[in-house]
């Protein structure tokens, strides 16, 4: 592919977006147009809006950190939410959600696996919980079908609980998707959950994985959730420079990286102290052409700022979704990212080894 911007050929540039990461980082304004311009091309596919909705009067949404104001007739980011007669009107709430959901065996694939305890307890299973919608629009996603939310099943909380209680369950994962548009009806399960098994001897983890853009009381709370019952909270790094997450994701990372500095302030310490599973983690995708070691050493040194204890798993990319144009990581990016990442933190690991050979 030709960058369009100053006419390089590489392997390397996805055509959904046609620039290179020189030109992203030197002519910024000139990629962003491309880039908005792609997102808004994948997004209409799946009839959701172009950009975040920001109407001028608009009623606002502020389950996560795009803010929505939503227009009459107009949807919301993630496109679980409209504005119908003046009222925002939405297909989930605290006791109802789109979900899907299945019973990973431990040790489990999940993204903290490689140290967490709960992954080490054979016999027993993950449930994996899967939202559909997302407050971001990864032109990268590998898990694409959240956004088919008109084929989503409807799950109620007493249903989700039911099957969280059964007793070869140890951990409960949420993901997606993303679960910060439905972050109120996973709360509210998983407090159910925790108040059934108070005081017995089952441990069930409440663990995230998420891209961490939510609403700061909701993320707490979860964190709490997390903290109480010896879960983890993985956050989905995709990118240190605000103009190269818009670029793959669509929005705005300023949020995330308040959350995750948030977390890692207020529940770390008191996390180590009472479990062996460290309750924040950390994963980046390292995307061909975009994700180099140049992004890595300034995600490192952002969570090594917060804590350089922090496990970090850089995940090798598989082609998918807009990228499919894309190579697999090269191994020699895999080794320059892991050693500007160990320059800073003292857990890094590889993820998704599988596809190097």
């Amino acid at each position: 592919m030709k960058c369009k911007i100053c006419g390089k050929d590489s392997v390397e540039i996805a055509e959904v977006l046609g620039f290179c990461i020189s030109c992203l980082r030197t002519k910024p304004e000139k990629a962003l147009n491309l880039a908005l311009h792609a997102h808004a091309r994948s997004r209409s596919e799946y009839n959701l809006p172009p950009q975040i909705p920001c109407s001028k009067n608009g009623l606002e949404c502020n389950l996560c950190a795009n803010e929505c104001k939503l227009g009459e007739g107009e949807k919301s980011y993630c496109g679980l939410r409209e504005n119908k007669n003046g009222k925002i009107v939405t297909r989930v709430n605290s006791t109802t959600a789109l979900l899907s959901f299945y019973l990973d065996a431990q040790p489990t694939n999940c993204c903290a696996a490689w140290f967490c305890e709960g992954a080490k307890e054979r016999g027993k299973y993950n449930l994996a919980v899967f939202f559909y919608g997302c407050n971001f629009d990864c032109l990268f996603c590998q898990n694409i079908s959240h956004k088919r939310i008109e084929y989503a099943e409807i799950c109620t909380s007493e249903e989700l609980v039911s099957e969280a209680l059964k007793e070869k369950i140890n951990c409960i994962c949420y993901f997606g998707g993303s679960p910060e548009p439905q972050l109120p009806f996973a709360l509210h399960v998983s407090e159910r959950i925790l108040e059934e098994v108070r005081g017995g001897k089952e441990q069930k983890r409440i663990c995230w994985e998420w891209n961490g853009g939510g609403d700061k009381r909701l993320v707490r709370k979860a964190a709490e959730l997390s903290l109480l019952s010896g879960g983890n909270i993985k956050f989905d790094l995709k990118a240190f420079d605000e103009t190269l997450s818009i670029a793959l994701s669509g929005v705005s990372n300023k949020r995330v990286k308040e959350n995750f500095k948030m977390i890692g302030e207020e529940f770390w310490e008191v996390g180590m102290s009472r479990n062996k599973t460290p309750i924040l983690t950390a994963t980046t995708l390292l995307v061909p052409g975009y994700v180099d070691e140049e992004e890595v050493e300034k995600i490192a040194k952002f969570i090594a700022s917060v804590n350089p204890k922090i496990p970090y798993s850089l995940l090798v990319f598989h082609p998918d979704y807009k990228m499919k144009d894309l190579p697999i990581t090269p191994i020699s990016q895999v080794e320059r990212c892991y050693r500007a990442a160990k320059k800073y933190l003292e857990m890094v690991n590889i993820g998704n080894k599988h596809l190097l050979f």
